[in-house]
Order: C-alpha cells, then sequence, then structure tokens
C-alpha cells in the first residue's frame, strides 16, 4: 500500500484515536515529555504534530501560565477533536505542516514532538525547520517509537492481521510509527537538519494497560491509519479483522484486563 496515506487522520480515526488509543499507549509518555519540556523552564513553546492533544493537556498542567503554548497538527480531523477535548488553560492551536512551519526564527524556547517525526516524509527538512524556530540555546524535544517487537500490543496485532490477510498483510504499524527505530539513523537525520550539537537519546521502556482485549484492537484497527490499509483489502472486513486482533491479544495477554510492554526513545537536542 502507498504509504503517503500514512499520515492521513481522518473521517472517525481522530475520535477513536483520543478515546481508545491515547489512554493505551500515549499518556505515560506525555507527561515524560511535558515533564522534560518543563524542567527547561520555557517561556515559548511549540508543539508540532500535536495530535488530539494528550501532549498539549500535559504541557497545560505543567507550565506556569505565563508559558505560551502553541500546538500544531497537519490534519484538521486531529486539531478539531484536540479543541474539544480542550486544556486547563488557554493554547493556541494551529494547523501547520512541520515541513514549511508559519513561524518566524528563533520563535520559541521549545520545540517538542510526540510521536510524529515518524511520520515526516523528509525527516532532515522537518529537522531544519524545527532549528530555524527556536532560539540559540533552545531545545528540540521528541519521542519516536523503538522496535515493534518491543511493543508487544502493536506487534501482535501485526502478526493477527498477516494471517488474516496473508496475500497482502498490512504493515502500517511496522513501517511506520515502529519503522524509525534506529538510533544512529536519527542522529543522522538531526545532523541533516543542521543540529551540530550531539543528541541525547534516552530509551524508555513502559507498560501498556486496557480494560480488555478488545480495546487495543480497536484501538490500532480502527484509530490509526491502519483503518485505511484494512479497508483498502475488503471495506466489509474492518469488524472481522477487528475481532482476529482482539482474539489474538486475549491469547497472547488474558481476556480480561491487559497489560503489555512498549518502549521508546526520548531524543533531546540543543541548537
Amino acid at each position: 500500500m502507498n504509504s503517503g496515506v500514512d499520515k492521513v487522520f481522518a473521517g472517525s480515526i481522530p475520535g477513536i484515536y483520543e478515546k481508545f488509543l491515547v489512554p493505551l499507549i500515549f499518556a505515560p509518555y506525555a507527561e515524560d515529555l511535558a515533564a522534560r519540556v518543563a524542567a527547561r523552564a520555557p517561556a515559548r513553546v511549540l508543539e508540532i504534530a500535536a495530535g488530539t492533544g494528550v501532549v498539549t493537556r500535559a504541557l497545560a498542567i505543567a507550565l506556569p501560565a505565563s508559558a505560551a503554548i502553541v500546538a500544531t497538527d497537519l490534519n484538521p480531523g486531529m486539531l478539531e477533536t484536540a479543541v474539544q477535548v480542550g486544556t486547563t488553560r488557554p493554547v493556541q492551536w494551529r494547523p501547520a505542516d512541520a515541513m514549511k512551519l508559519p513561524f518566524a526564527d528563533a520563535e520559541f524556547d521549545v520545540v517538542v514532538c510526540q510521536f510524529g517525526v515518524m511520520f515526516f516524509p523528509d525527516k532532515c527538512q522537518a529537522f531544519a525547520e524545527a532549528r530555524r524556530v527556536l532560539r540559540p540555546g533552545g531545545a528540540f524535544l521528541f519521542n519516536a517509537w523503538g522496535r515493534i517487537e518491543d511493543n508487544e500490543f502493536a506487534d501482535v496485532v501485526t502478526t493477527s492481521l498477516a494471517s488474516f490477510f496473508p496475500a497482502d498483510p498490512p504493515r502500517f504499524l511496522a513501517r511506520t510509527p515502529h519503522g524509525y527505530h534506529d538510533r544512529a539513523a536519527i542522529e543522522d537525520d538531526l545532523r541533516g537538519g543542521g543540529f551540530t550539537t550531539a543528541a541525547q537519546i534516552a530509551t524508555v521502556a513502559a507498560r501498556s494497560t486496557a480494560p480488555s482485549a478488545r480495546h487495543p484492537a480497536i484501538a490500532f484497527c480502527q484509530g490509526t491509519p491502519l483503518r485505511s490499509e484494512i479497508e483498502a483489502r475488503d471495506r466489509a472486513r474492518l469488524g472481522e479483522a477487528t475481532d482476529c486482533a482482539a482474539a489474538a491479544i486475549a491469547l497472547n495477554f488474558g481476556a480480561g484486563p491487559v497489560d503489555a510492554k512498549m518502549q521508546a526513545h526520548i531524543v533531546v537536542v540543543e541548537r
């Protein structure tokens, strides 16, 4: 399948993403990233690829009211959901392409991105844009998922769908969210984006929990662009594919509340 659709989060995907995927895998890392940003005491923060706002909400709590937060995303549906969910204090929401940010040079103290860099078609260009809008001494903080084998729910879903569509297995999760886990490649791309200081990269493991095996199946199969891959193969079988993934998760982790390993890289680089 053309990977160009991997970055499209539209239709019912944003709502399902917020309800099922955010608590499943994003919330723990959002709090971690917001704490790292807050420790730098920034006056102006830019978030790129903000999605439905899980990090934005964490930043709104972690940062003092005097700190300005600008949150952006390429997909209007994701921003609309983020605005609807809201934050504890005012945030400026703006549609923006990370490849061409609509901001002046040296406008921000911190640029932050949670699990968005994997979707950038030209990572060096996106990193150059992040660097451009940072003031000297500012920092770019982002995270990226580790290998799919170290993220157990995603791995089981991918394996189960390979048996469901054996002639043409959907590979979105392995290809894109978990396709940018090589630390050397990340460092090379940062240098390609103009960063000359060494990046600090920490690999952080966490636990992904859900009330049932069906919860992560819905999250991945219906709340990500994996849904588009499934529907491209057979639109009528989205429900069956979700059932297949749920059965595989139950087989591996139990039919009741489920708990699995997840792992990501946290990257900090200064301008």
